[in-house]
């Protein structure tokens, strides 16, 4: 199970105040639907647009992640740790904070500036950070991996899971020939679209030296993201190493990964002058696997990628030593992992858990992303978190979606090509010792023992979302925020560490910030609902519920412009730890464990290509809630471990949107 100081294995596709779910749009006439003429898909469908200005034409002047100022970081911690802590713990650990900022704290902090001048080409976070993610020795399943639900395709009759698969698949093809080629749209979050999402801006940017670029989109309102984490979606596997994994990438594998009922097959889907071979022969060859009767293997090696990393590393050590290398190699080259699940879903809860964990069997949970299917076409990815955070995922997942639903490149009526499939898919074996049969053995025996232990349940509040708060002139994911903490008061009777993960990709190899959603004003707010109601006037209630807003719009303004405190912070831990001497006592304050261990774990996103998504706890008392504020509804999907009583938090959480929404109204509490 996760630590506490695993900070962020809910951030995934968070862009607080930079909404990376919007994208721009397709530029004219560059799309259209594709029937079946090869020579007409070879000719027009390779890509998924053209844009005018270069994939990474703003990247050289993106402007550098700052460090805080000390005394600014200081501040906002202590901020922070003001509704966890009691008068006598808060006077300990505000003076423990104070000589870390007047003594050592300003000597590390100095280090570490010096260190970030001298690293221009990089952010001071993004080192530190893959370490701290590729050092975990927890299972990726659960305490890293997210996942999110692709919505169905609005035409029916393509959701037949092979005719979707196939689309999925040229349509994430697609996009990784435009991203190799540059000319994928740049990510950029546009304030004044009518001003800087315009064919004429594009026509004048692309001409800028890419050094001087960003200046002119910040000029018109427009701030071009990060996008260097993008060439790792493809191609891409993390390894597990003894202590520390390492990232892997191939671009020359031209092969997909296929997994269904724990078997693994590949065949290429790139020819050898690198254009997407027929969808019909990719539909031929999928159609091929899912024929296949295949039972099950009796050791199933995906099972190996759920286990403990050590675990895992000395497991995959002993793979190599008995003739494997060869055929880990084409699943760690594979461009991606398709997942074909050989079942329908029964309900949300059922959805929740086959796209977080499934069996074990049929996920190789390494790989940067799986691409997941279920026999009712319900398609999902679940990604690996230390390549990047969900900003290239998303994206990804929009393109694909809007590809695979407004030009499919196969439709009901396609016939599959008349192919050799046997002989152009190869079903990959494994050679097993005694010493890898127990090894597999023991870690499906563990994940299923970890899996019982999780309970996942998701909810939706009906009474109203962004359009009512907005017309209230609240923060909507301020209120989604406040109702949390409320639920856990009314639930536990404390308020306790909380995590909001927000993207700082408007900055060079900016990775994340956290929002502390805990403040002296919800703890203040949340005690007036739950504990002293009918001593508060309703105008007095609006007043806090306004206050709240106020200052959780100024946390996240203040984190997306990498101006929190926990990474600054954590930059400053590690370099204390390079020195080979005792932590400062600032860092072994309890005060500072229990910050860090973040029982309320919370991550948001909103795109009309994704209908949910979700993660474990980062803790095993912690709850992990994935939640969206739509227009007119509110949608959480919570889990949590034994320690927590997922259903009656979610009671609470009901109760306390209720009594919100009721106060913003004007009406009675009931």
């Amino acid at each position: 199970m996760a630590t506490g100081a695993l900070l962020c294995s809910s951030s995934f596709s968070h862009l607080r105040g930079l909404p990376v779910a919007r994208l721009p749009p397709v530029l004219a006439g560059q799309r259209r639907s594709y029937g079946q003429d090869a020579a007409a898909f070879a000719a027009t469908s390779q890509y998924l647009h053209r844009s005018l200005v270069p994939t990474m034409h703003y990247q050289k002047s993106l402007p550098r992640l700052p460090i805080p100022k000390l005394e600014d970081t200081i501040r906002r911690y202590l901020n922070a740790q003001k509704p966890l802590l009691n008068d006598d713990q808060f006077r300990k650990t505000e003076q423990l904070a104070n000589n870390f900022g007047n003594g050592i704290g300003r000597e590390l902090h100095e280090q570490l500036v010096a260190k970030d001048k001298q690293n221009k080409h990089t952010s001071y976070i993004s080192g530190p950070w893959f370490d701290m993610y590729l050092s975990a020795r927890e299972p990726v399943v659960l305490n890293f991996n997210p996942y999110m639900v692709f919505n169905p395709d609005p035409k029916t009759e393509y959701n037949d899971p092979l005719i979707r698969a196939t689309n999925m698949t040229v349509s994430a093809l697609r996009f990784l020939k435009t991203l190799r080629a540059g000319i994928l749209e740049p990510e950029v979050f546009h304030l004044n679209p009518a001003k800087s999402d315009t064919q004429a801006f594009k026509r004048f940017v692309r001409f800028v030296p890419p050094s001087l670029s960003w200046y002119c989109a910040f000029m018109v309102n427009a701030y071009p993201l990060d996008m260097s984490q993008y060439f790792r979606l493809f191609n891409s596997t993390r390894l597990p190493k003894l202590n520390k994994d390492e990232l892997f990438t191939d671009e020359s594998g031209r092969h997909l990964l296929v997994m269904r009922n724990g078997n693994f097959y590949v065949f290429d889907v790139m020819d050898t002058d690198g254009n997407i071979v027929r969808p019909s022969e990719i539909q031929a060859h999928l159609k091929y696997i899912l024929s296949d009767n295949s039972p099950a293997p009796e050791f199933p090696l995906a099972c190996l990628t759920s286990e403990e990393r050590d675990t895992w590393a000395k497991l995959r050590q002993e793979l190599l030593d008995n003739g494997n290398m060869e055929t880990l190699r084409k699943v760690d080259s594979a461009i991606f992992c398709l997942c074909l699940d050989d079942f329908p879903i029964r309900d949300i809860t059922h959805l929740s858990q086959v796209m977080l964990h499934g069996d074990g069997i049929n996920r190789w949970f390494d790989k940067s992303f799986n691409l997941i299917l279920t026999q009712d076409g319900i398609a999902a990815i679940n990604f690996e978190h230390s390549w990047g955070d969900g900003v290239a995922v998303l994206r990804f997942q929009n393109e694909v979606f809007r590809d695979s639903t407004q030009s499919p490149a196969i439709t009901p009526q396609s016939p599959p090509a008349a192919v050799d499939s046997a002989t152009s898919v190869q079903k990959l074996s494994f050679k097993l010792n005694d010493a890898l049969k127990e090894g597999i053995t023991k870690a499906k025996q563990k994940f299923d023992g970890t899996m019982k232990t999780l309970t996942l349940e998701a909810y939706q509040f009906k009474r109203g979302g962004k359009d009512l708060l907005k017309k209230k002139k609240v923060s909507p994911d301020a209120v989604a925020q406040l109702a949390f903490q409320m639920a856990f008061l009314q639930q536990y009777g404390q308020t306790v560490a909380s995590y909001e993960s927000c993207s700082t990709a408007a900055f060079r190899h900016g990775r994340t910030e956290t929002i502390r959603p805990a403040s002296v004003y919800t703890k203040a707010c949340s005690e007036a609902f739950v504990r002293n109601q009918s001593k508060r006037s309703k105008a007095e209630m609006q007043q806090m519920i306004a206050e709240c807003s106020k200052h959780h719009s100024q946390l996240t303004k203040e984190a997306a412009m990498g101006q929190g405190f926990d990474r600054h912070l954590y930059g400053l831990k590690c370099l204390a730890e390079l020195r080979g001497t005792p932590l400062p006592d600032f860092y072994q304050d309890p005060a500072y464990a229990q910050i860090n261990h973040n029982i309320i774990s919370t991550s948001t996103l909103s795109s009309s290509a994704v209908q949910m998504g979700g993660f474990g706890p980062v803790v095993p008392d912690g709850f992990g809630i994935a939640y969206g504020v739509n227009d007119n509804w509110i949608g959480l999907n919570v889990s949590g471990y034994p320690a927590r009583d997922v259903h009656e938090f979610i009671q609470c959480a009901h109760k306390s949107l209720e009594d919100i929404f009721s106060i913003l109204e004007d009406k009675q509490v009931s």
